[in-house]
């Protein structure tokens, strides 16, 4: 007994000395660790953060960065509405509802030091809560140069009226001209932001803080003039059959097949389409108003990387996600985001990368002076914020238009009563 109890102590004083902080420091530390989630809909976005993610945590062994699936069903603002409701709100967050997040008091502000690495950052309630991670890519036609060829169409159209004369000689040789990939309701924004933008956001950039204070109307000729022109490119069987059916990344592979001339995308699909098919020529256009001038969605706004609230509480973690932060945006990283997009930098640090002649045509149109930007429905931010939950009832209803569900005229009676209702929804009754 008596040598046990020597042994025994002799062991415990071991285990004692094990323990015991050499420095200040335990022999092996915890590793520090935070939860990511972003928008997963595009292959080629997904990619370029994974990558980023992967190379921080190669370099920085002590910290482990959780990425959270997005498999959400519904918006992805309804997805993270469900993780807060759960109790699982990300840690740091590509958040696209700002103001919304915002109000419920889920963000912390950005810190200076990253803040002061950007071109600009928009406020929200007088504070920078997000970095863009690129700037707003705009929207154009990819498409195939071997129809065009077939078709005779040597030149990108001058007008909107010139595109519709392509999208006929097109649909003559036996071609689908526009594919749409209606499936995801966030692709019908693609093509209802571009006639909003042409026919009222670059003429009235106000116009959703009007519609809050009831001096205009969705019935009013701007916004009936451009869901009009959405609506001609359907009744008149330019867009390919299905449209409802068919998801965001079934769109290149249907390019690339032949069935469809033209896609209305950003730049981030080039890559895709590059990687599926090295061989398939295709190009790049703005495509014009009826007027001929170039509008896209390329103003600044409040999308980006966020930081949860919860977590700024926490200084370790708060200190790992700024550390995150840092070399996300840092030159060498930040270009293989960009690459995998296509994207343009919005540091104010060149973050070079080499481009394919479709993106040299993106840039280029991105620093002719004539090019005019404005933001979507529903990126305005401040006093222009749209109801958080209009932007999916507007596209749906009006895919319900396109699939003669549901009339025009109609439809756009019910976008003032939804707009007032979930307006009305949202303020907080005196006194409570």
């Amino acid at each position: 007994m008596l040598l046990f109890m020597l042994t025994g102590c002799t062991f415990g004083n071991a285990v004692n000395q094990a323990s015991t902080p050499l420095n200040g420091q335990l022999q092996e530390e915890q590793p520090l660790s935070f939860t990511v989630v972003y928008a997963d809909g595009d292959r080629a976005h997904k990619q370029g953060i994974s990558t980023v993610i992967s190379n921080f945590e190669k370099s920085h062994p002590n910290i482990v960065v959780n990425e959270i699936n997005e498999t959400w069903a519904g918006s992805y603002a309804d997805f993270l509405k469900m993780k807060d409701a759960v109790g699982e709100f990300p840690d740091l967050i590509e958040m696209r509802d700002t103001q919304l997040f915002t109000d419920a008091g889920l963000l912390h502000p950005m810190p200076g030091d990253l803040i002061g690495l950007f071109e600009a950052a928009p406020e929200v309630n007088e504070a920078v809560y997000t970095l863009p991670l690129e700037k707003p890519a705009p929207h154009g036609v990819i498409y195939n140069k071997k129809v065009f060829a077939q078709a005779g169409i040597t030149e990108s159209p001058e007008t909107f009226d010139e595109f519709l004369l392509y999208c006929e000689k097109i649909k003559r040789l036996g071609v689908q001209p526009i594919v749409v990939g209606g499936k995801d309701i966030w692709h019908m924004g693609f093509w209802i932001n571009k006639f909003l933008i042409d026919e009222v956001y670059i003429k009235n950039p106000d116009w959703n803080a009007q519609r809050g204070e009831g001096k205009v109307s969705w019935t009013d000729a701007g916004p009936m003039s451009a869901m009009q022109k959405l609506k001609f490119l359907w009744d008149n069987g330019y867009v390919a059959s299905g449209f409802t059916g068919t998801a965001d990344n079934q769109t290149a592979s249907i390019l690339l097949s032949g069935q469809a001339a033209m896609l209305y995308s950003g730049p981030w699909m080039f890559n895709q389409i590059s990687s599926a098919d090295p061989t398939f020529a295709f190009g790049f256009f703005a495509l014009p108003d009826q007027q001929g001038n170039i509008n896209v969605a390329g103003a600044p706004t409040t999308s980006g990387w966020a930081i949860s609230a919860e977590a700024a509480k926490n200084p370790e973690k708060l200190k790992s996600i700024k550390q995150f932060l840092h070399y996300f945006f840092d030159e060498n990283q930040y270009a293989l985001f960009l690459q995998a997009v296509n994207g343009i930098p919005a540091t104010r640090a060149d973050a070079d990368y080499p481009v394919i002649e479709p993106m040299e045509a993106v840039l280029r149109m991105m620093k002719d002076g004539k090019t005019k930007q404005s933001a979507y429905l529903n990126t305005f931010s401040g006093k222009n914020t749209a109801p958080p939950q209009f932007r999916d009832w507007f596209y749906r209803a009006i895919q319900d238009v396109l699939n003669d569900k549901l009339g025009l005229d109609e439809a756009m009676r019910e976008a003032d009563q939804e707009w007032n209702a979930q307006v009305k929804a949202m303020q907080v009754p005196t006194g409570s």
